[in-house]
């Protein structure tokens, strides 16, 4: 049997993982498959890559792109959702800002720099034209964080993911004024460069596996049903979550893939300089 950890963020986007291992589908290929929930987000993830307290990650395109130019010992597999993460720009109920025009020299929460928290909100920065380098930064380490952070107002805006924050919205914590959504598929499987070493096969099973689900995971009768219950989100926004989010069923990732989102971190100047794609991408099929 072998022992393998992975990690991803306790939100909706991941329940195929979780009906996969509920079903015990990795044992029965002698993987023991442990997950870990990570509330702070893909920073958190990318240290516990380098670290090796997770061996996968469900991370975010930008932050672990980002990171394995930094030097995370990890390689990109595949794309995990192909669609685009729509990320809410949140402000305290009470909060006088309305617009995102008026979010201009404001302070930001967070969770950790090199999340895709802080790093939407350079993309956002740089839609709006503001110079990125004046960006007034708060580290606040979660949505717990971010949403204390905005109460107690030692910051004014915070980016999260909009379905996840929904309620939130709903209950008149945060107040919504705009969406951001990455310019490029959102979450992608990275793996540390030892483990795919020392188990490809496994690896592979895996990703077979989940793609399988992930392939008829739309279809399953009552997961509307489900979802709602499990991450305390209206059935209406479910359902439309639901209508704009598609998973990869198998393709795996390029170099014109790697390439085009190197270009855009660029653009934003998020990195300085590309590098080849082979130092981000395996492909296990092969």
């Amino acid at each position: 049997m072998v022992h393998l950890k992975i990690g991803g963020v306790p939100e909706h986007f991941n329940y195929p993982w979780y009906l996969t291992l509920k079903n015990k589908e990795y044992t029965k290929l002698q993987v023991n498959l442990r997950w870990k929930d990570f509330p702070g987000g893909t920073g958190d993830m990318c240290k516990a890559l380098r670290n090796g307290d997770v061996d996968i990650a469900i991370v975010l395109t930008e932050g672990i792109i980002k990171d394995i130019i930094d030097g995370n010992p990890s390689k990109i597999l595949q794309t995990y959702v192909e669609s685009p993460l729509i990320w809410g720009i949140h402000v305290n109920a009470e909060s006088h800002i309305n617009t995102i025009n008026d979010l201009k020299g404001k302070r930001i929460a967070i969770s950790r720099y090199g999340s895709g928290s802080h790093l939407m909100a350079i993309v956002n920065a740089h839609n709006q034209g503001w110079n990125i380098n004046e960006l007034d930064f708060k580290i606040v380490k979660s949505l717990e964080g971010g949403i204390a952070a905005l109460q107690n107002n030692e910051a004014d805006y915070f980016l999260w993911e909009h379905f996840t924050t929904k309620p939130y919205v709903d209950q008149g914590i945060f107040k919504r004024i705009g969406n951001c959504p990455t310019p490029w598929p959102c979450f992608v499987i990275a793996v540390r460069n030892e483990i795919l070493e020392k188990y490809p096969e496994q690896i592979k099973n895996i990703l077979n596996i989940i793609n399988s689900q992930n392939r008829k995971f739309k279809s399953i009768s009552g997961i509307e049903d489900v979802l709602s219950k499990r991450y305390e989100q209206k059935i209406d926004d479910i359902q439309k979550w639901l209508s704009i989010t598609e998973w990869n069923s198998g393709n795996p990732i390029t170099a014109d893939f790697i390439s085009d989102v190197q270009n855009k971190l660029i653009e934003f100047n998020v990195i300085k300089a590309k590098k080849s794609a082979n130092e981000f991408i395996k492909n296990v099929y092969i």
